[in-house]
């Protein structure tokens, strides 16, 4: 199983690269819908998502527009990703107010032992695959109850999850600059009202790319940064000059970004390379051990429990701490594993031979506060300058739908009263 994992994702990496070098850019129009009525009155929601953006990027690498637009409106501490602080489980929490553990989506790749297949984000057909994800997301929502809505490269936007995919979207790739995607979204705001999105995500890669390449204390962060801000006072300006009332704008990241040992990796343990008896699933900031066994998974921990070092932790995945939300009580698909080794920042597993990048995510952010979010929120919906204290991500759903004023039909994890106060 472990060879077979390898090369299914060396061939999703090569696929991925070929995505990349022949993306197809053409934007995707779900035809015959058109804002209800009443959806034309509503205000106009643009969340932008900035993979990467650790909770004190903003004010360590001076991003002045964020800082002003922030300063206005509500700017949080931080905000606590869901555990584990990995990408694709993180926007899928933002857009649906469920833990990872809830929708499913528990890693960037994860196997499923019940549909006997594994997901991995970077192939096209599992991204572009609802079945895959749990939960309504923000745009099926918006779109059930006769609103429109958009997304530039939202992670899982592309799928049908929870039965519609937004009016307007694009299949993922990196061609765009983050200037051509503010035009972008401009050109959905000077549609006619009927079909003129109220709902928009938008999703940009850079602050996470250079702080994985180069590391998050770095003049490469910093300038991904600055890229990313500059966009945002663009997308701002234009918005202004559109002269549209209603408009909010909320700004979050999936997670934050440390400098990890990457010299000195921490081994695999030698008991779990006997593929017989064990799958094992290394995110190198998290370690999920599949025992084939079910009988052998006691024996298994108290083994690996007796030889662990003082680099990590070693966890049955039912008695995972309740913070976490991350345990056999929590997982609703039965993809986590059975055993749980969680090294302690800056360490990371490797195996041998294998390479790491400078920066990484994926610890818990409250022993691990470089894994923190940010949070800012300025707009006609928003009280002015206001800082908030930490909350978690699951909380920002039923905000957006509040706003929007969207019925949440579906059981979530977030609270609207958790965020109520940011609201005029």
């Amino acid at each position: 199983m472990k060879k077979a994992l390898q090369l299914l994702l060396l061939v999703f990496s090569l696929v991925a690269f070929g995505q990349k070098g022949n993306a197809d850019t053409a934007q995707v129009v779900i035809p015959g819908r058109y804002n209800s009525v009443e959806a034309q009155t509503k205000p106009y929601v643009i969340m932008i998502s900035a993979d990467g953006f650790r909770y004190d990027y903003a004010k360590k690498y001076h991003a002045e527009n964020l800082l002003k637009y922030s300063d206005q409106g509500i700017q949080a501490k931080a905000m606590l990703p869901s555990y584990p602080s990995i990408t694709f489980p993180n926007h899928w929490t933002l857009i649906t107010g469920l833990y990872p553990s809830h929708h499913g989506v528990i890693d960037n790749y994860f196997y499923d032992y019940k549909r006997k297949e594994l997901y991995n984000k970077s192939n096209k057909a599992n991204a572009e695959d609802g079945s895959w994800y749990g939960g309504l997301p923000l745009w099926g929502l918006a779109e059930k109850e006769g609103m429109v809505s958009a997304s530039l490269m939202w992670p899982g936007s592309s799928s049908d999850a929870g039965g519609a995919r937004p009016t307007y979207y694009y299949p993922y790739h990196e061609k765009f600059t983050p200037s051509e995607k503010v035009n972008k979204v401009i050109n959905w705001l000077t549609l006619p009202m009927d079909k003129r999105p109220h709902f928009i995500s938008l999703y940009f890669p850079e602050v996470d790319a250079n702080g994985h390449h180069f590391g998050p204390d770095t003049k490469e962060a910093q300038e991904a940064v600055q890229k990313v801000d500059t966009a945002v006072g663009e997308l701002v300006k234009k918005i202004n000059e559109l002269g549209l009332r209603n408009v909010n704008i909320i700004f979050v990241s999936d997670h934050g970004m440390i400098k990890v040992d990457g010299k000195n990796p921490v081994e695999i343990p030698s008991l779990l390379l006997n593929k017989d008896k064990f799958d094992y699933y290394n995110s190198q900031t998290m370690l999920r051990v599949y025992v084939k066994n079910p009988a052998e998974v006691t024996s298994v921990y108290k083994e690996l429990k007796a030889g662990k070092t003082d680099d990590y932790e070693v966890y049955l995945v039912k008695k995972l701490p309740r913070s976490l939300h991350f345990a056999t009580r929590d997982d609703r698909y039965g993809r986590i594993g059975q055993i749980l080794l969680i090294p302690k920042a800056p360490k990371i597993f490797l195996e041998k031979g294998e390479k790491t990048s400078a920066g990484k995510h994926g610890y818990d952010s409250r022993t691990v506060p470089e894994m923190k979010a940010t949070f800012f929120a300025w707009g006609s919906a928003f009280k002015s300058n206001i800082t908030i204290g930490e909350f978690e991500n699951i909380n920002v759903y039923p905000l957006v739908a509040h706003i929007l004023g969207l019925n949440i039909s579906q059981p979530i994890d977030g609270k609207f009263k958790v965020l109520k106060q940011t609201l005029k």
